[in-house]
């Protein structure tokens, strides 16, 4: 039986069965600080997918840095069919700025497929796909909501993509939103490859929160079955549940300047003429209420109190039924409450 060939990225070699980390080179900053990608490999024993995991385009998305962090650690691999390519942080310099943006304020998800005489985000966007992308077959991309702006657990696919809608659904998120691709992002790249891929959007920059993080773990480990990568689980529980799956969403906005007082939360379902919030004139002269004119579900929010006529308040994946979906999502959380072992 012939051995199956090397993982190979930049100068480093990796066989059935090893483990190691890669530091990829990128470019250096005005100090002279090298700028570096950190990619961490799990290849089992036997043939199988190339899962990658991302996180940290956006340098201020905790959330998904510590998903990814919690898997390095784990030790229910031993099974692994297949590779996983893990980057916990693929944007070192708005990391470590604790920021969105690159030092030249510059989008890195509006910057693939990149180029190697660019900019140092567009030299970034380019070996990435060179070394990593080109040697995956499957994607899971981590993200988070804004600065004051959280987002119910959700994941994103493309249109017309049923290999990603599969993965979808084995995540077992709240919600499924159907998005169009962005130019110059990496999902937008990972489709021109046709390589299926999921991105999970779930609560606040800077902010760590425990219920994103464990949708995220369980997530993750529930697509590697649904991939073939892990065994199937011995005792399998079926949730009385389903992911809410919606092909559109829309922004409220604030319809005037003032002081938002939000009047409903995440994962609420809204009707026409749902009362979502007050915009309230600081000096007190007088309010108005903001009523929805849709059918769906919350699935952001602003938290910030400050609002200037325009400002999007509240974020609403369009879904028939929505009382319906309110109680699924409210089970699912439920469920996950009571099984918090990804590996159980």
């Amino acid at each position: 039986m012939n051995e199956p060939k090397p993982l190979i990225i930049g100068t480093a070699a990796f066989h059935s069965g090893e483990m190691g980390v890669v530091e990829l080179p990128i470019g250096s900053l005005t100090g002279y600080q090298p700028v570096t990608i950190n990619i961490h490999i799990r290849r089992g024993k036997r043939p199988g997918p190339v899962l990658l995991l991302t996180a940290g385009i956006h340098g201020d998305e905790l959330i998904g840095v510590e998903i990814l962090r919690r898997i390095l650690q784990s030790r229910g691999f031993q099974n692994l069919r297949g590779d996983l390519i893990i980057v916990p942080v693929v944007c070192m310099p708005a990391f470590l700025n604790r920021n969105r943006y690159l030092p030249d304020r510059r989008d890195l998800n509006r910057l693939f497929p990149g180029h190697p005489d660019g900019s140092l985000g567009s030299r970034l966007a380019h070996t990435f796909l060179q070394e990593v992308v080109a040697r995956c077959t499957h994607s899971i991309d981590f993200h988070g909501g804004a600065i004051g702006r959280p987002n119910l657990p959700q994941i994103r696919i493309s249109p017309n993509d049923a290999e990603a809608a599969a993965m979808a659904m084995a995540f077992k998120p709240p919600v499924v939103i159907q998005t169009g691709l962005r130019e110059g992002s990496l999902r937008h790249q990972l489709r021109n490859r046709d390589i299926p891929a999921i991105l999970f959007e779930g609560g606040e920059a800077l902010r760590i929160t425990s219920d994103s993080v464990r949708y995220g773990l369980r997530g993750v480990f529930s697509v590697m079955r649904h991939l073939g990568m892990l065994p199937k689980q011995r005792k399998v529980i079926e949730p009385a549940t389903r992911t809410v799956f919606a092909k559109s969403t829309t922004w409220v906005r604030a319809p005037q300047g003032g002081l938002m007082i939000p009047l409903i939360d995440l994962g609420k379902a809204i009707v026409p003429g749902t009362k979502l919030g007050i915009i309230a004139d600081p000096f007190g002269r007088h309010e108005t209420v903001i009523h929805s004119e849709y059918e769906g579900i919350i699935i952001g929010i602003t938290r910030e109190g400050h609002a200037d006529e325009g400002d999007a308040l509240f974020h609403i994946a369009t879904t028939p039924d929505p009382q319906d979906a309110e109680a699924h999502i409210q089970r699912s959380d439920e469920i996950l409450e009571e099984h918090t072992d990804p590996l159980g």
